[in-house]
C-alpha cells in the first residue's frame, strides 16, 4: 500500500516539475497540480484504506478495558477511576467520589434558629 502512495506521489511530483519548467507553465500552477492531483487525493485514498485497522486497533482497545474492569484483583487502567468507585467512595470521606450530586446541598448563609 505505501509502495503506491509512494509512487503516486512521485509522478505527481514529477508533473509539478514538468510544469514549472515548462515555457507556458508557472511555479503556481505546479504548486495547484501537485496538491491537487497528488497529495490531496492520496490523504483520502490513505485515510479511507486505514479505516478498518482503525476499527480494529478500537475494538482490541476496548476488550482490553474490558478484561482489565472485570478481571478480579488486576490494576485498573490510568483515568478509569468511574469504573469502580474506590475506598474512599464507599466509606463517604468524599462526598462526590461518586461523582453524582450531593443530597444535602451546602448553604453560603447560617441560618439562626
Amino acid at each position: 500500500m505505501y509502495l503506491v502512495a509512494i509512487a503516486w506521489i512521485y509522478v505527481t511530483l514529477m508533473m509539478a516539475v514538468a510544469e514549472a519548467n515548462s515555457p507556458d507553465g508557472t511555479v503556481v500552477g505546479a504548486v495547484f497540480t501537485f496538491l491537487l492531483y497528488g497529495a490531496g487525493p492520496l490523504a483520502i485514498v490513505m485515510y479511507i484504506l486505514a479505516t478498518p485497522a482503525r476499527r480494529r486497533r478500537a475494538r482490541q482497545r476496548e476488550a482490553a478495558e474490558t478484561a482489565l474492569r472485570e478481571a478480579p484483583g488486576r490494576p485498573k487502567l490510568p483515568g478509569a477511576d468511574w469504573a469502580q468507585p474506590g475506598p474512599a467512595a464507599a466509606s463517604g470521606m468524599q462526598p462526590d467520589a461518586g461523582r453524582h450530586a450531593a443530597g444535602d446541598p451546602i448553604t453560603t448563609e447560617r441560618e439562626e434558629p
